[in-house]
């Protein structure tokens, strides 16, 4: 048990909830007990995880303290009551909405909604309001993936599900690192793999990411070039004789346009190995594996979607599928992976600016009266809204007066985020949602409303395999705040809508996106769950994991689709899309490199939530670029230094990781860092504006951008205890925070000494009673320790070279503990001085074992991961950092 302060529990016992980070939807217990107690396990019984969690899951009892909540609304800076908000943000959008139209306004939502506060959003905006400008972050991560299933299936049908990860004998992984977006899939995968010897695993991917670990092959395609990739995969079929005839002929259409598109672009194998850049032998092999296995999942994620070609290439792995019949049957199937909790729940209510509710579509003019009908809306959008890319432009240019931001961060996250936080700040009017009261898009805000957080709010979320899941609450809500469907309800009645949203708890509004579900369905629409319109609130608040479609039909729900070759086109029959595949919209210049972006495996998104969690941060506690051996030293950084990013958009700062996993030409950088944890490190200000001409999603995966060596004069880091930590922050040039078990680290670097020097950071901490420092030889280097009392509460090291700090592992144990004088000159050895050797970098979160410790035992004779794991407990609880383990054993 771990105990919070900041925190009340609700009741006592054992409560079954589910993850609120990635959209594997793993299930959660939580025990809760007296004295504000919480315990976070997995949930043996669900069907996503079976019990395990990855370490972000296993730390959520760490993210739940008060911490930078936000617990009351604020009106331009100031504390104000419920009342008082909603009747100034009310006023403001109504006189918006009266001169300049109902477009003028604008929602932006977020995949870490539940399925009821998004729909409760999007039936407010697009039925009562009566523009669709809502849009969401799902746009950033799955709208490719949505058009390609909208074009192919006739719905945004994930076809696959978990089990048949399970049962392949041959997994595609395309442009998805699993072991670090999605580590309770990778661990099914690695299960399976260890279980099935037949299973053989191919990565696709520019870079070789921990996911390699498991993989028989890695195959590094040139950046973008996997539409080329898959377009040689269907020249290939036909050429070989593998296609599945009689399902082409029963249940597709367009497989010729298809095919003819594909042969004219990649004929053969030397075409397809000429344009992603990889060896012909080894592509032909992966090609056979494909052709040659009955049981195929190919798994696809960012690296496909997000890209300006993203929706064509999520069409050329399905022509794969279907002109092999590899679909609709166990252990074969298209399947792509969601990023967020929550982002296949909010496309199903509509909560992107081009769907109705219920998967329904603005270009089926039925639709939207049907919808209209069903509301009984007053004011129902006709068209489209604007995607989340040009619903920023319009707020910049002042088309869009008015925007509310629900659970998103988009001046950290958005493509081109200098724009948009500077759009934000020119807006008339700025609505922000959110748990927390320091991220960077509430600073930019007019009205804050504080919303619950996970453990205070309840509802349902949907998964990367169709699976609903109810969300329980187990906390008291903190301050004021509000489940979100409850704040947008009140709005809605503030503007005159009361009759529309006088819901009393989220069972309400279930069991009306039920009833919408099935209304006038009849079979037509994949996406209906209306055997549950009339679900009770305690079958409700007790709902097991359910896979839709559930219909009267099928009311325990439905494992896979399209077993039967039926689609939801109009002519029930799949469609082949032709592919023109084509190469990022961006190319580098000479002097320029590519970056790639993506997740780490223990952060998640912009660090709000996980930024909270020490050990979090353990394995990777700084913003960093990773490159390749030969273009360091083409631009003159060495391992450990610091990278200074730039282009036409923005710049990014990061430690310099030099490897040979990343391919020559290009870097990769971590999105989550924000203003809050890093001077200058947001990877979104270098992202431009590329959207895919479909489903409108950006291309994070192919940024341009110069690199030069940052090259300070002093480097250091400065341990704070909880008690001063406050909000001081650095006046240095370059600086990062780590939360700690005991307070804050900042590492820190210096293009001068001015503003750096011990005495700088005696005088920020005037608290500090007595100090004891030194000045090493160089004239820079130095080291401090501040007390209160005999209490260590300020630690200061600095030097002219990164490779000359110590480790501050041992010191950060030190924070807040006595320290007697006669001992306090010992602290700036940095090391207990009785021979133990720190545990260098930390490979297991959940157990902090380290580098060091983990070769300690390998040249002790641990030949294994299973033998480290008996020794050391890593890898024996989440298994996130299995892959890291095994690159250390020899062989």
């Amino acid at each position: 048990m771990k105990r919070i302060e900041t925190v009340e529990i609700s009741q006592s016992g054992s409560t079954n909830t589910t993850c609120p980070y990635c959209g594997v939807g793993c299930g959660v217990t939580v025990s809760t007990g007296g004295d504000n107690d919480v315990r976070v396990k997995g949930d043996k019984a669900h069907p996503a995880n079976y019990g395990r969690l990855c370490v972000k899951g296993s730390a959520l009892d760490e993210t739940l303290s008060a911490g930078n909540r936000l617990l009351r609304p604020k009106v331009n800076g100031e504390d104000v009551s419920w009342e008082q908000a909603l009747a100034y943000s009310s006023g403001k959008l109504k006189s918006i909405i009266e001169q300049y139209g109902p477009d003028s306004v604008a929602f932006y939502l977020s995949g870490q909604l539940l399925t009821e506060d998004y729909y409760v959003a999007n039936k407010l905006m697009k039925g009562f309001i009566g523009s669709a400008n809502v849009d969401t972050n799902s746009r950033l991560c799955m709208s490719s993936a949505v058009a390609a299933h909208k074009r192919a299936f006739g719905g945004d049908l994930v076809p696959g599900c978990y089990e048949d990860i399970e049962l392949a004998d041959f997994l595609l992984i395309v442009g998805s690192n699993t072991a670090y977006a999605h580590p309770i899939v990778f661990q099914r995968i690695a299960k399976a793999k260890k279980e099935n010897p037949n299973l053989t695993v191919v990565v696709v991917d520019p870079r070789r990411t921990a996911t390699c670990e498991i993989a028989d092959i890695h195959l590094p395609i040139k950046p973008g070039s996997d539409g080329f990739f898959f377009n040689g995969l269907l020249s290939f079929i036909a050429d070989n004789g593998c296609i599945d005839d009689e399902f082409v002929h029963q249940h597709t259409d367009g497989f010729a346009a298809a095919l003819a598109q594909a042969k004219l672009q990649v004929p053969d194998t030397k075409s397809a190995s000429q344009a992603c850049d990889v060896d012909e032998d080894v592509l032909r092999q992966v090609y056979n594996y494909f052709v040659a296995t009955d049981r195929v999942v190919t798994i696809f994620s960012q690296g496909i979607n997000q890209s300006t070609s993203g929706c064509d290439k999520g069409n050329a792995i399905i022509n794969c599928h279907l002109a092999t019949g590899k679909i609709g049957k166990p252990g074969a199937a298209p399947f792509s992976i969601t990023g967020q909790p929550n982002a296949m729940g909010g496309r199903e209510v509509g909560g992107l600016a081009n769907q109705l509710a219920a998967h329904m579509s603005f270009d089926v003019p039925h639709h939207v009266r049907l919808v209209e009908a069903f509301w009984q809306a007053p004011n129902m959008a006709e068209k489209e809204g604007l995607k989340a890319v040009d619903m920023f432009q319009a707020v910049n240019d002042g088309k869009i007066k008015a925007i509310w931001i629900m659970a998103t961060n988009p001046v950290v996250s958005m493509p081109s985020a200098d724009f948009v936080r500077t759009a934000l700040e020119k807006c008339e009017l700025v609505i922000v949602s959110d748990c927390v009261d320091n991220g960077d898009t509430t600073k930019t805000a007019d009205v804050l409303f504080p919303a619950q957080g996970w453990g205070e709010k309840q509802g349902t979320a949907t998964n990367s395999e169709r699976c609903i899941s109810f969300q329980k609450s187990f906390l008291k809500p903190m301050g004021e705040a509000k489940p979100d469907w409850e704040i947008i309800s009140l709005m809605a009645q503030h503007l005159g809508f009361r009759d529309g949203f006088s819901y009393n708890h989220p069972v309400d509004i279930f069991r009306e996106h039920a009833r919408l579900s099935g209304f006038e369905n009849d079979g037509q629409r994949g996406f209906d769950i209306s055997a549950l319109e009339n679900i009770t609130r305690e079958e409700y608040e007790t709902l097991k994991p359910t896979q839709w479609p559930i219909t009267q039909s099928s009311p325990t729900g439905t494992q896979r689709l399209f077993g039967d070759g039926q689609f939801f086109t109009p002519s029930r029959k799949a469609q082949f899309i032709p592919i023109a595949a084509r190469y990022p919209a961006e190319s580098p210049t000479s002097d320029q490199l590519i970056m790639n972006t993506g997740r780490i495996r223990d952060q998640w998104h912009t660090m709000t939530r996980t930024g909270k969690a020490s050990r979090l941060l353990s394995h990777v506690d700084e913003p960093y670029v990773q490159i390749n051996p030969v273009d360091a030293k083409r631009f003159n950084v060495t391992a450990n230094s610091i990278a200074h990013l730039k282009n036409h958009n923005g710049e990014f700062f990061g430690r310099v990781k030099v490897s040979t996993d990343q391919r020559q030409g290009d870097i990769f950088s971590p999105i989550h860092w924000n203003s809050a944890f890093a001077s200058s490190s947001r990877v979104g200000a270098l992202v431009s504006s590329n959207v895919d001409p479909v489903g409108g999603q950006p291309e994070f995966k192919h940024c341009p951008v110069s690199l030069e060596a940052f090259t300070p004069s002093v480097e250091g880091f400065c341990l704070i205890a909880n008690d001063l930590s406050g909000s001081w922050t650095p006046a240095v040039d370059y600086w990062v925070k780590v939360t700690l078990i005991s307070g804050t680290k900042y590492i820190l670097a210096n293009k001068g000494v001015d503003g750096c020097s011990i005495g700088d950071f005696k005088a920020a901490f005037p608290q500090v009673e007595s100090w004891v420092d030194m000045s090493l030889s160089s004239g820079v280097a130095a080291r401090a320790a501040g007390f209160i009392g005999n209490q260590l509460k300020v630690v200061v090291v600095l030097d002219s070279q990164v490779d000359k700090l110590m480790d501050s592992t041992w010191l950060e144990s030190k924070l807040e503990t006595e320290v007697e004088t006669d001992i306090r000159y010992q602290l700036l050895a940095g090391s207990p001085g009785d021979g133990a050797s720190a545990p260098g970098k930390i490979i297991c979160s959940c157990f902090q074992v380290g580098e060091n410790q983990i070769k300690s035992a390998i040249e002790e004779g641990c030949a294994s991961v299973e033998s480290l794991g008996e020794n050391l407990k890593c890898g024996t609880n989440c298994g996130s950092c299995i892959p890291e383990i095994q690159q250390l054993i020899p062989g």
